[in-house]
């Protein structure tokens, strides 16, 4: 029977997987640094365009905590090709130069905001669950903070949408 201490295990493969997934999010905030600032010019509606600049800072802060948290454990902050995060991200393409011309834009942009805000608030608790259990507290903090983030940034949408984007798109 394995220990339920809460020592870090960097040999075990929790850690390995704990890396691989770190790796994975990277690839994905990164895209997202180039991918806020489209969908931000792209909106309409002014506070939307607003919530994305914002995040857009936010995002580029927890590249930056990705950065340490790779530090902290004696690797090189390296990225792997995240394919989950190429989908939703070509998804909010599409539905922007879909509905370029509608009503209908900001309440898809949100959509598309939303699938991704969901995606990284999952990703960042399994992230936290393993850092606990592998006794990486640091990386348990800087977590937590970016996961409070997400879970800020998804209500932000939530609160446009239901202020007057989806009614404006039902219009």
């Amino acid at each position: 029977m394995k220990s339920s201490t809460n020592k870090p295990h960097a040999d075990g493969e929790l850690h390995h997987l704990f890396v691989d997934e770190l790796r994975d999010i990277l690839w994905a905030e990164k895209e997202l640094v180039k991918a806020l600032p489209k969908m931000a010019k792209a909106a309409n509606d002014e506070e939307l365009a607003k919530a994305f600049t914002m995040h857009l800072a936010e995002t580029k802060n927890h590249v930056t905590r990705l950065e340490a948290i790779f530090k902290s454990l004696g690797l090189t902050a390296r990225s792997k090709k995240c394919p989950a995060m190429e989908g939703l991200l070509k998804e909010a393409d599409e539905l922007s130069e879909d509905y370029k011309d509608s009503s209908a834009l900001d309440a898809a942009l949100i959509s598309a905001a939303q699938k991704v805000e969901h995606y990284e608030i999952g990703t960042y608790g399994t992230l936290r669950a393993f850092a606990s259990r592998l006794g990486y507290d640091d990386a348990v903090k800087l977590l937590t903070e970016t996961l409070n983030e997400e879970g800020n940034a998804d209500k932000t949408l939530t609160k446009i949408a239901t202020g007057g984007v989806n009614e404006m798109a039902n219009a």
